[in-house]
C-alpha cells in the first residue's frame, strides 16, 4: 500500500471543510426562520450530524460504496462487506491518477480508505440537513430524527451508489462531479415531498414570515461558501489540475450567481437585498457542484449567472403552485441542481472517465445530454416518491406535524424549552414566549 501524504493531508482538510458546511447551513437556515423557531431549525441540522454519522459507520458506507462480494458491483445498492467500516482500516482508496494532458490513466493507491469514508460521510450529513429547510416551523423534532435515519438509509445511500459507487448511473456515464444529483436534486425533491406531506404553515401567506436575523443568514452563507471549496475541489479525490479547476470554478460561479440574483432584484423590485446576495451565492454553489471539474472557468461564470437569475425567479414558484417550501429548498437546490446537471450535456469540456463524453458545445453528441437529463429525472423521481411514502408512514404512526397551538406559540419553547434570544421568561405559573403568554394547552412539549 502506497499512501500519498500530500493528498491525504488535503483530503482531511477537505473533509473538515465539508463538515463545517452543516453548522453553516444551521446559521443560514436559522436566520431565515422566525425568532421563535431559530433553535429548532439549527437543531435539525445538528442532529443530522449525529444520526447520519452513526448510520454511516454501521452500514451506510457499505450500502453506498461496498461491493456485493467477489468485487461484483451491484447496480442499485452496495454490498455488506464493509458493515461497521470493516476492511477499511489499513487499506487505501484506489483512484484514478490524471496525467498532465488531463487524461485518466493509471490506477494507484492514494490515501487511506477511512479518510475517503469520512469525506463521503460529510456529504451524506449535509444532504439530510438540507431537506429540513422545506419544513421549517412545523415538524416534530422526534419525527425528524426518525426521518433522518430512514431517509439516509433508503434514499441517500442507494443514490450515492448509483452515481458514485459504481451503480447503474455511473456505469452509463452520468457526469456529477460533486453532487448535483446525489445531494441537491435529491434533497430538493425530498423537501418538496415533505412540504406536501406536512402541509402549509399556520398563517402562510397571511402572517409575515420574514427572516428574523439576516446577520445569521450572511454568516451562514459565508461559511457555506468557504466550506464548499472542500466540497467541490475535494471531490477530485486527488491533488492535481482538476482540483485547481474545481476550486476556481467554485469561486467564479458563486460570485456570478450572487451578482445575477441581486441584479434581478434591482430590476424586479428596485432594490438589492442581503438575503438575495446570500441566496444567490448558494444557488451558484449548487449549480456549479456537478460541473466544477468538467467546465472552463469562463463557462462557469455563465453557468453561475444563469443559475442565479433563474433561481431568483424560481423561489416564487411555491406561491404560484401552492406548496409551502419554507426556506426555498426547491427553488434553490432542486432547480439549481437541475440547471448544473443538465448543463453538462452542453458545456462539459473535460470528462475523465471512459464512459463519459464532452457536451454538445464541445463536439459531443446527444448521448451525454440524454444522460444528464436522465440523472435528475431518476434521482428526483425516486427521492420524491420514497420520501413521500416515508413521510406519510411517520405521520400516520408517530405524527410528523407539530400541534397547531405549539406551532403558533413557537417550536423552540414548546419542544426544546428554550428561546434563541432572551426575550421571554419561564415562570412556575406559566410560560411567556416572544409572542406573549403561552396557552395552557400548548405547554405540553412535542417530541
Amino acid at each position: 500500500m502506497v499512501i500519498d501524504t500530500g493528498t491525504t493531508a488535503w483530503m482531511i482538510t477537505a473533509t473538515a471543510l465539508v463538515l463545517l458546511m452543516t453548522p453553516g447551513l444551521a446559521f443560514f437556515y436559522g436566520g431565515m426562520t422566525r425568532a421563535k423557531s431559530v433553535l429548532n431549525m439549527m437543531m435539525m441540522s445538528f442532529v443530522s450530524i449525529i444520526t447520519v454519522t452513526i448510520a454511516w459507520v454501521l452500514y451506510g458506507h457499505s450500502l453506498a460504496f461496498g461491493v456485493a462480494g467477489n468485487d461484483t458491483v451491484n447496480k442499485f445498492v452496495g454490498g455488506l462487506d464493509n458493515i461497521g467500516l470493516k476492511g477499511l482500516f489499513n487499506t487505501a482508496y484506489t483512484g484514478l491518477i490524471v496525467d498532465k494532458a488531463g487524461d485518466a490513466s493509471t490506477i494507484a493507491d492514494n490515501f487511506p480508505n477511512l479518510v475517503f469514508s469520512a469525506f463521503e460521510l460529510t456529504f451524506a450529513i449535509i444532504t439530510v440537513a438540507l431537506i429540513s429547510g422545506a419544513i421549517a416551523d412545523r415538524a416534530k423534532f422526534g419525527a425528524w430524527v426518525v426521518f433522518s435515519i430512514v431517509w439516509a438509509t433508503v434514499v441517500y445511500f442507494p443514490v450515492a451508489h448509483w452515481v458514485w459507487g459504481g451503480g447503474w448511473l455511473f456505469s452509463l456515464g452520468i457526469e456529477d462531479f460533486a453532487g448535483g444529483t446525489v445531494v441537491h436534486i435529491n434533497a430538493g425533491a425530498a423537501g418538496l415531498a415533505l412540504a406536501l406531506v406536512l402541509g402549509k404553515r399556520t398563517g402562510w401567506r397571511k402572517d409575515p414570515m420574514r427572516p428574523h436575523n439576516l446577520t445569521l443568514v450572511l454568516l451562514g452563507a459565508g461559511l457555506l461558501w468557504f466550506g464548499w471549496f472542500g466540497f467541490n475541489a475535494g471531490s477530485e479525490l486527488a491533488v492535481d489540475q482538476t482540483t485547481g479547476l474545481a476550486f476556481m470554478n467554485t469561486q467564479v460561479a458563486t460570485a456570478a450567481a450572487a451578482g445575477a440574483w441581486i441584479l434581478v432584484e434591482k430590476f424586479r423590485d428596485s432594490h438589492s437585498t442581503s438575503l438575495g446576495v446570500a441566496s444567490g451565492a448558494v444557488a451558484g454553489l449548487v449549480a456549479v457542484t456537478p460541473a466544477a471539474g468538467f467546465v472552463d472557468p469562463w463557462v462557469a461564470v455563465i453557468l453561475g449567472a444563469v443559475a442565479g437569475a433563474i433561481c431568483a425567479y424560481a423561489v416564487g414558484l411555491k406561491y404560484k403552485l401552492g406548496f409551502d417550501d419554507s426556506l426555498d429548498v426547491v427553488g434553490v437546490h432542486l432547480v439549481g441542481g437541475v440547471i448544473g446537471a443538465v448543463s453538462l450535456g452542453f458545456i462539459a469540456a473535460y470528462p475523465f472517465l471512459p464512459q463519459q463524453s464532452k457536451g454538445l458545445f464541445y463536439g459531443g453528441d446527444l448521448k451525454q445530454l440524454g444522460l444528464q437529463l436522465l440523472g435528475p429525472v431518476a434521482v428526483g423521481g425516486y427521492s420524491f416518491i420514497v420520501t413521500y411514502i416515508i413521510g406519510k408512514i411517520i405521520d400516520k404512526t408517530m405524527g410528523f406535524r407539530l400541534a397547531p397551538e405549539n406551532e403558533v406559540t413557537g417550536i423552540d419553547i414548546t419542544t426544546h424549552a428554550e428561546t434563541g434570544y432572551d426575550l421571554g421568561t419561564i415562570h412556575s405559573s406559566g410560560v411567556t414566549s416572544v409572542n406573549g403568554p403561552v396557552p395552557a394547552e400548548a405547554k405540553k412539549v412535542d417530541a
